[in-house]
């Protein structure tokens, strides 16, 4: 059957708060400014919601956290308002940033007791994030339980456990630990990519300031226990905002990924010289095959995840975590055209994930359903998900097929053909579903109108 068999929808008009011009460009896939920013904004009401959420459970839990807990949370959230009047731009690209929702989901989650004590130990890392990006003045004393302490989209801080000083001045944060050992860090992103943090003599007082120095060749030498404190900062990806980020014990959740529950890639083994020339490339490619999906890609992606490589051949494996839009988490791919695809298939699941925020798509229900991209039966939002990430790749390889990159136009063409059979496969069993909401049924039938346009060869608009 046809995608041109979607079959009947109510009316079009007003979505609650999702305009219609901004539904249609979202359900045809068009990569446009506006609508980019309206993610954004739906993105940011989302956290500052959760966020408030979670002040309401301590609020209402105060009776039994202990009272240390309760100090410390109230202190991390007066840090956090001070840094959003010093700067509230750069404190929503902390609340904004992918593992920042990962670890409000998981907190709002932890039952009551000590889960719930240690989750509220977060606010504390956004806090400082978000004052070292406003350049407030601050201290404070953090006592990390595993010796680590990650600051979201700027790094990782490994000590011995302890309390540890924190104080920030102009953007410049210094890091004290119980024998008086010191780390100074200028600035959120120090030194750039390729550094560690080495010991030099402390000139304005005693102990040892640690101060950038050039990274070693080869993987690094671990972090032992006993040690100085260690910073390691997340290497920014060339061309744009995004970072590698492989550091943040958020990035991925604790049963891993996919079936195989595989696990994040740690530092000395995510080839972050490999991820930048293939990110370098794929970004190259994109622009040159539709511009405005590479600008698209480069907005709303704001960390790339590597995942642990797989033990045998097999595809490439890619996920993107509904709790923390923005994060592209993934093997690395074998070249450009691969890297390419898989960017667009992940942006098009944020874009998802964020909308369903904003309008439910679909209701709760057990039916299951054959899609030609996956080997398992999928329930109807997974249906949704996949049949919107791959009407982005037809759109994408329709462009691809007469593009510039002669390498990519026999693949491209052959995708397509096989794409567009599967999109239609699954746009008719949403259609029949009635597990869709109004909104989600007129979505579903935008998505029918693009799949037909790009079905007949009809040029679709930028």
């Amino acid at each position: 059957m046809t995608a041109g068999a979607v079959g009947p929808v109510e009316p079009a008009g007003p979505v609650g708060p999702v305009p219609p011009g901004t539904l249609d460009a979202l359900a045809r896939t068009r990569p446009l400014p506006a609508v980019t920013a309206a993610l954004g904004a739906a993105l940011h009401t989302r956290r500052m919601l959760l966020l408030k959420s979670l002040l309401v459970r301590v609020d209402g839990a105060r009776g039994t956290l202990p009272a240390p807990v309760r100090r410390c949370f109230e202190d991390d959230w007066a840090l956090l308002e001070r840094a959003e009047r010093a700067d509230a731009t750069a404190v929503r690209a902390v609340l904004d940033y992918p593992t920042t929702g990962a670890w409000l989901a998981a907190a709002l989650a932890a039952p009551d007791g000590p889960d719930l004590a240690d989750g509220l130990a977060g606010l504390g890392a956004v806090a400082v994030a978000a004052a070292l990006r406003a350049g407030c003045r601050f201290t404070t004393t953090r006592a990390p339980a595993d010796g680590t302490l990650a600051l979201p989209g700027i790094g990782l801080l490994r000590c011995a456990p302890g309390p540890v000083g924190l104080s920030g001045r102009a953007g410049t944060l210094r890091i004290t630990d119980g024998a008086g050992r010191t780390l100074l860090l200028p600035g959120p992103a120090p030194a750039g990519p390729g550094t560690r943090w080495t010991a030099g003599p402390a000139p304005d007082g005693p102990g040892t300031r640690w101060t950038a120095g050039p990274a070693p060749a080869g993987p690094g030498t671990p972090w032992t226990a006993g040690s100085a404190p260690a910073w390691s900062a997340l290497r920014t990806l060339p061309g744009g905002t995004a970072v590698l980020d492989d550091v943040d014990p958020h990035r991925v959740p604790a049963g891993g990924i996919g079936p195989a529950a595989l696990p994040a890639a740690e530092r000395p083994y995510a080839d972050p010289a490999a991820w930048a020339a293939r990110w370098r490339d794929a970004l190259a490619l994109l622009a040159a095959t539709h511009p405005a999906r590479a600008a698209e890609t480069l907005a709303l992606v704001r960390a790339v995840v590597p995942l642990a490589p797989p033990e045998g051949t097999g595809p490439v494996l890619s996920a993107t975590v509904r709790t923390a839009p923005g994060a592209v988490l993934a093997q690395l791919p074998a070249d450009r055209r691969e890297l390419a695809e898989l960017l667009v298939h992940e942006t098009h699941h944020t874009k998802l994930a964020v909308l369903d925020e904003l309008v439910p798509l679909w209701r709760p229900g057990g039916s299951l359903h054959r899609v030609g991209w996956r080997r398992d039966p999928r329930p109807v939002p997974g249906v949704l998900q996949g049949a919107y990430a791959h009407l982005a790749l037809m759109d994408l390889w329709w462009r691809a097929r007469t593009g510039p990159a002669r390498s990519w136009r026999r693949r491209a063409a052959e995708r397509f053909e096989v794409c567009r059979e599967q999109v239609a496969e699954a746009l008719s069993v949403l259609a029949d579903s009635d597990e869709l909401t109004p909104y989600g049924r007129e979505f579903v039938r935008r998505m029918g109108s693009h799949h037909a346009r790009l079905q007949v060869g009809a040029h679709p608009p930028v």
